[in-house]
């Protein structure tokens, strides 16, 4: 029986046909988007583009917005609580070692390829189509379920501010689903808020009445105001996002002065819950000792993710060649420096094992002894963490509008609202995903997805800055990573050293989560890629 298409005439001339048919199949999943077609489209203008309207300042203040947000308000305790305890402050700065070198191939990329996709863009430029999917791909994991991360510490604090002035939910709509409420002094109370005080009055918590989480309605509804907001506007998201910027900067910086004062007055406290500053390992890889240094990297890696955030903004940057860089590296050296200051002071104050809890800023504010200090840190963080739910969700919606822009998604997420001028339809439709997550998944298992799904998208654009550098040495760049080829080569070894520092479920996930992009992909994306049309009528 002859094969569909390919006859034989004995010899093996249709072996060979469809040998080369099978070549040039594999070649078109290496099809790459030029750089002129790329540069036409970020020239575009019209009531159907996005509109340029960021400046250096508003880039830097997005990129903090996204940076300083849960990765400084309820990462770092949970990394010191379960990973590397005081030592959360090598974790910070093993993970800002590894953003440096990732920071500048994005600023390269960034200012060479002002567009909307991030990585995304930057892959299909360099590398080819089923590189683009599969990065555009990992994105959702490092923005959805960064948001919905974010959202879950979120809904932490706005639970912990009600209580203060005696608003309380229901367990079953203040966590999600396995999070356990205790009967507490008349109230319900999340075992993690109240663990530390239970130890030091003789408390077993198994000996209190218990309850569970269902859904987290706050979380949901804290997604659904952010999508709003930018669904409303650009330039509305970044005003308000600059504005929070400067509370939370505040906030952080008081929480440093009134802490380091404490800990300044009191050697004994800070003696106690510095000591060992490195635990010893408990027999488990990755649970304290110099492998919980190393996984809390991993984990906590999470917290710089806003730098690469700024580059999907850069289709609205009013001068992107000039200011992003700026943005990127920027926002990334101020955060690095208040993040090892907050990882000293919190964990001076708090002992590690006492710190896993989602507001556990709060909680070190609480030890000294200002309680307007505990008040003002849970108001900042509400703040901060809301501006990084904006960053986030405007991260995921843009990419899935530059992969539709591309024919890889259905056209629908690349329709602009006619007055905001904004993605609506890819906003809401990421914010609705993005609140299912935030209010059914534990927090620590949405960041290790954000963290695995981060890095491997930083390998993507370090080796792409090394390919398009060897292929196309002359091109001009406005901004150049330097170092080469030191720079990518780092940039891809630290990602992927923090990456196998990752528990092997999170592996797991990250590999049935690329399959199902895959089927996407053949099933739909390939048949619709613009690329691969015009690739098409070239060839007829």
């Amino acid at each position: 029986m002859e094969a569909a298409g390919h006859s034989d005439d004995g010899t093996g001339n249709g072996k060979l046909a469809a040998g080369r048919e099978s070549k040039g199949r594999m070649a078109n999943l290496l099809l790459r988007k030029s750089l002129d077609t790329i540069r036409g489209e970020a020239a575009e203008t019209g009531e159907h583009t996005l509109r340029r309207t960021l400046g250096a300042t508003n880039l830097i203040t997005l990129g903090i917005g996204a940076i300083i947000g849960t990765g400084v308000f309820v990462l770092t305790g949970l990394v010191a609580s379960g990973n590397s305890g005081p030592a959360v402050v090598f974790t910070f700065i093993i993970a800002a070692v590894c953003c440096v070198f990732a920071g500048l191939c994005y600023a390269e990329f960034a200012a060479m390829i002002p567009v909307a996709g991030s990585a995304y863009t930057y892959g299909y430029a360099t590398l080819g189509e089923i590189f683009a999917w599969i990065i555009g791909w990992d994105l959702v994991l490092e923005y959805a379920f960064g948001a919905a991360t974010v959202c879950s510490g979120w809904s932490g604090y706005v639970l912990s501010l009600g209580q203060d002035f005696g608003i309380r939910l229901p367990p079953a709509l203040a966590g999600v689903p396995g999070s356990t409420f205790v009967l507490f002094q008349g109230h319900w109370e999340y075992l993690g808020r109240v663990a530390a005080k239970l130890h030091e009055l003789g408390i077993d918590p198994a000996t209190l009445p218990q309850k569970h989480g269902v859904f987290n309605l706050v979380a949901f509804l804290g997604i659904m105001f952010a999508t709003t907001v930018l669904i409303v506007g650009i330039r509305e998201s970044a005003n308000f996002n600059s504005v929070i910027v400067i509370i939370k900067v505040a906030v952080l910086l008081v929480f440093i002065g009134v802490g380091g004062y404490t800990l300044l007055h009191h050697p004994e406290m800070r003696a106690a819950n510095w000591h060992p500053f490195v635990p010893p390992n408990l027999g488990h890889f990755g649970q304290f000792g110099w492998s919980g240094v190393c996984r809390g990297a991993a984990v906590i890696f999470f917290a710089y993710i806003g730098f690469d955030a700024v580059s999907t903004a850069a289709q609205e940057s009013k001068n992107p060649k000039k200011d992003m860089p700026i943005g990127i590296l920027g926002s990334l050296a101020i955060c690095t420096v208040l993040y090892i200051l907050v990882g000293l002071v919190l964990t001076g104050l708090v002992n590690y094992k006492f710190l896993n809890v989602p507001d556990s800023l709060a909680v070190g504010m609480e030890r000294t002894g200002f309680r307007w200090g505990s008040l003002m840190v849970k108001v900042g963080a509400l703040g901060g963490l809301t501006s990084t739910m904006i960053v986030m969700l405007l991260g995921q919606s843009r990419v899935f509008f530059s992969m539709s822009k591309d024919g890889l998604l259905p056209k629908m997420f690349s329709a602009i609202h006619p007055k905001f001028r904004t993605p609506w339809i890819s906003s809401l439709t990421v914010g609705l995903v993005v609140a299912t997550f935030a209010s059914l998944i534990p927090l620590t298992k949405l960041g290790d997805m954000t963290s695995i799904g981060t890095l491997l998208a930083f390998i993507i654009v370090s080796a792409g800055v090394w390919v398009l550098r060897v292929r196309q040495p002359d091109l001009p760049r406005p901004f150049r990573a330097p170092w080469m080829p030191v720079t990518p080569i780092l940039g891809i070894v630290f990602a992927l050293l923090m990456m196998c520092s990752l528990p092997r479920e999170t592996w797991l996930r990250l590999v049935i989560w690329l399959v199902a992009g895959l089927v996407i992909y053949f099933s739909y994306s390939r048949k619709h890629s613009k690329v691969q049309a015009a690739a098409e009528r070239s060839a007829t």
